[in-house]
């Protein structure tokens, strides 16, 4: 039988490289992936057939039709087994195939030489195939490009010949009047000798082939030139040129995109990177900035987490980080021009002006909690508004203005609690004078200490106000001295702080104060526009259940009248009513003035500014931008996540979580609430406020708070109809709070509940031992003595050498002389049996400790 051929021993009899010939038997529908396997004699005269039917040759067939290359033989036998007395019989079914090959004979009655042969011959055919193709389509190739050049000639040519006609125009030859009255198809002896032939004329030639004693020039361009200008001896020379440059570019044939780029009609591959401008805005997401890089957005995401920035083709990135990336990736980033609304509204309101005249002054208290602020208010204005307030403290700013005997004053009074720090910051920006109220009884206080900052921070002067002077235990001089190390210096010690001792409880020195505040304001020459669009800031605003959101503003410039469109941060709208803090519809509100606005779109947030527009489209454009940029700054804060704080969250183990849904009654409520309740955070749980708003708890909170089992807090507000029906439900934990110091509390006890105890180890006594003795019974039993707390039998000890632990365990026995004793004091002697240790040693120290468990707080 003959030796098995395989595919590389078939590549090498050939002379065919392997890849070349798995890929013909691939082609010819025969599967090879390993050029180890076997061809038959089968596969190889297939392979042959294929190469022949490719090639164009028919393919021999065998002159025996009944000589077959093999023969299968296949048998069955039945054998029975068994069969006796009492016992089955068992048929057994024995198959073989048996194949049987004609040996010294290959495909079509070929020997093995003769096979290998005529496989050689093929293959050499296939290869010179190619060869010849490949040559043809080289011929091809510089065909084309003689071409091209030909046609670029003809064309400059032309071009030539058009400005030469367009310089020195000639006049029509008579044979050109002979070529219009005589066609050209007519062409004989008798036709006059042409002129010679120019470069702008040959449109004039025969037409190809034409028979004469008159040949055209050579060239196939020349011929082409005349077959199409033929009939056409109208035209002119410049025309004709024309024509020539106009001629549509001929179609590319088959396999010719290769000399797309030099032939004009395919791309131009660049030779050098293409830098790009980027306009980026505050924020924008990965994938417009990929378009806009004409980059894929994978390749942006790269870059970003080179810079060590984890964000998705869909999240949005800050202004900053987009710039670096577009730098880094070798392009150029500019800053987006300003939104066109934007742009218009600061147009609109420079274009306000008008003649100033004075204005009340606006006049901030501030001061410790319960230092006497809103009394001192109230004695001013001659109501009772502490009285009324949860508490006895402030949680709002209030705003009035006053008519006194010494004119007209806006007041603003802040609260003086820890968690108000932003309402306090605010009024102080606001405001033109800080009245700061320090209780001549209680002295100078945090508060107290943080209204001076912000009064600095502000550059706004300060007036003290030494308040509750008619207690017995006051002592205004211990007040002063007091300021006088946070660097105010009364005028008495030659500073320039006016400083009024003064009691809101019997109005002694009140007229003092207002003295003081008319005299800095004649000082500082408050002055504004009286007349034109208004423009101010929002002190406060709050959800109404009958007239919707309102706003308590503080006018600045301009007069504020009923009607009027105005933009409020996010929030636009047109003013449907004005009412003063006594609830009276007002018209007009001027400079300094404090009033409520209705008619917005939303809530708007505490110190946004408002100013009015000349029509109710700026003021959507506006707020709808300025609502646009915010999300954008949002999802930039929630999606910034950065590869080192991902690290830090995965090493620093799971963090409890406690959820909240935060609703007051006005916005400066919910920010202080949001700020003090964040601040409760450490490193074992975190505070999350899911939601917040203003106004009564809805559905929807409730809906939120069930979805993240979080607790809703009611600040001044209760729940709905709808609201308590999904809450009683649900089961959910809902609290109703007035005053903000129970609000902080009770967070801290459902944290605290989240957190729940630890154990600690608290050390209850330690024995020296001086001597070792060593027991049948105990083993080694150390002699100690006590030298601090108390030793007992039944706690957890530990032993260590050099201040080093060696052993933790129990101990086995304590006894004192002879007896069995369940402690020992300090400074006793005792005999100590440590379990499972006998390499006690004299000098060592027996620590005793029990654990407890602690309820862990924030």
């Amino acid at each position: 039988m003959s030796q098995q051929t395989t595919i590389r021993k078939l590549a090498e009899l050939v002379n065919t490289p392997v890849e070349k010939l798995l890929e013909q038997l691939s082609e010819a529908g025969m599967s090879f992936n390993n050029p180890d396997q076997v061809v038959t004699s089968t596969e190889k005269v297939k392979l042959l057939g294929f190469l022949r039917r490719t090639h164009g040759r028919t393919e021999t067939v065998s002159e025996d039709p009944v000589a077959p290359k093999k023969i299968t033989l296949n048998r069955k036998s039945t054998l029975t087994v068994g069969g006796g007395k009492n016992k089955p019989t068992v048929d057994v079914v024995v198959r073989k195939k048996v194949t049987l090959v004609r040996p010294g004979t290959g495909p079509q009655g070929m020997t093995e030489d003769e096979e290998r042969a005529d496989i050689l011959r093929k293959l050499e055919e296939s290869r010179q195939h190619n060869r010849d193709e490949q040559e043809r389509l080289a011929a091809d190739d510089r065909r084309r490009a003689e071409e091209i050049e030909e046609r670029k000639r003809v064309a400059a040519d032309a071009e030539a010949a058009r400005l030469r006609a367009a310089a020195a125009p000639a006049a029509p030859a008579a044979g050109d009047d002979d070529a219009v009255r005589k066609p050209a198809a007519t062409h004989g002896h008798g036709h006059p000798k042409p002129a010679p032939p120019r470069s702008d004329d040959r449109g004039a030639a025969k037409p190809k082939g034409a028979r004469g004693s008159h040949q055209a020039p050579a060239g196939g361009e020349d011929d082409d030139s005349a077959a199409r200008f033929a009939g056409k001896m109208h035209l002119s020379a410049a025309d004709r040129a024309r024509r020539s440059t106009a001629r549509p570019k001929a179609r590319p044939q088959r396999g010719n995109n290769r000399d797309q780029s030099r032939t004009g009609t395919g791309f131009t591959r660049p030779i050098a990177p293409v830098v790009r401008e980027v306009a980026i805005g505050e924020a924008i997401t990965v994938a417009d900035l990929a378009q806009k890089l004409a980059m894929k957005g994978g390749e942006v995401v790269k870059a970003l987490f080179k810079m060590g920035v984890m964000a998705t083709i869909t999240q949005s990135i800050d202004h900053d980080t987009a710039m670096l990336v577009v730098e880094e990736l070798g392009h150029t980033a500019v800053r987006a021009d300003a939104d066109d609304a934007e742009s218009e509204l600061i147009a609109h309101g420079e274009g306000v002006q008008g003649d100033k005249v004075a204005r009340p002054p606006v006049v901030t208290i501030m001061g410790h909690v319960d230092h006497g602020k809103t009394s001192l208010l109230d004695y001013i204005r001659r109501t009772k508004v502490a009285t009324g307030e949860a508490g006895g403290i402030t949680q709002h700013i209030g705003a009035y203005h006053v008519d006194t005997p010494k004119g007209v004053i806006s007041f603003l009074d802040t609260p003086g609690h820890a968690a108000f720090s932003s309402m306090r910051s605010r009024g102080a920006k606001l405001t033109d004078i800080v009245v700061l109220v320090v209780a001549a009884d209680d002295g100078v206080m945090p508060q107290t200490i943080e209204a001076i900052q912000h009064a600095r921070a502000a550059k706004v002067p300060l007036i003290i106000a030494i308040n509750k002077i008619d207690k017995s235990e006051a002592d205004p001089q211990r007040i002063k001295n007091e300021l006088l190390t946070h660097e105010i210096v009364a005028e008495e010690f030659g500073g320039d702080t006016q400083m009024v001792e003064l009691s809101a409880k019997t109005g002694d020195g009140v007229d003092d104060l207002l003295d003081a505040i008319g005299l800095q304001a004649e000082v500082l020459e408050l002055s504004a526009v009286a007349d034109g669009r208004a423009s101010g800031v929002v002190i406060e605003s709050s959800l109404d259940k009958g007239r919707g959101p309102v706003a308590t503003v503080l006018v600045q410039q301009g007069m504020l009248n009923k009607g009027d469109y105005l933009v409020c941060g996010i929030e636009y709208g047109r003013v449907r009513a004005l009412f003063n803090e006594s609830g009276v519809q007002v018209d007009g509100a001027g400079p300094s003035i404090p009033v409520q606005v209705l008619g917005l779109s939303g809530v708007p947030d505490a110190g946004d500014d408002f100013v009015v527009v000349e029509d109710e489209r700026l003021a959507k454009d506006v707020a709808q931008q300025r609502e646009t940029k915010r999300r954008e700054q949002r999802l930039v804060q929630a999606a910034g996540n950065r590869m080192e704080d991902i690290m830090a969250q995965m090493g620093g183990g799971q963090q409890l979580e406690l959820p909240l849904v935060v609703k007051a009654d006005v916005q400066g409520s919910v920010e202080a609430l949001r700020q003090a309740l964040t601040a409760l955070s450490n490193d074992e749980i975190r505070v999350n406020i899911i939601r917040s708003g203003v106004g009564a708890i809805t559905e929807s909170d409730a809906n939120s708070a069930a979805a993240s089992k979080a607790t809703i807090i009611g600040f001044n507000v209760r729940a709905d109809a709808s609201a308590r029906k999904l809450i009683e439900s649900t089961g959910l934990d809902l609290r109703y709070f007035s005053i903000i110091y129970d609000v902080i509390d009770q967070v801290k006890q459902v944290a605290s509940g989240i957190l729940g105890v630890e154990i600690r180890e608290d050390i209850i006594g330690t024995a020296e031992v001086r001597e070792v003795f060593r027991s049948s019974k105990f083993g080694a039993v150390a002699g100690s003595m006590v030298i601090e707390g108390v030793v007992k039998r039944h706690k957890p000890i530990r032993v260590l050498r050099d201040e080093t632990v060696i052993f933790e365990g129990e101990l086995e026995s304590l006894r004192r002389f002879k007896e069995n004793v369940d402690e020992v004091r300090v400074h006793t002697e005792c005999g100590i049996g440590v379990k499972a240790y006998n390499d006690v040693k004299p000098g060592d120290k027996i620590e005793c400790f029990e654990r407890v468990e602690v309820q862990r707080t924030l």
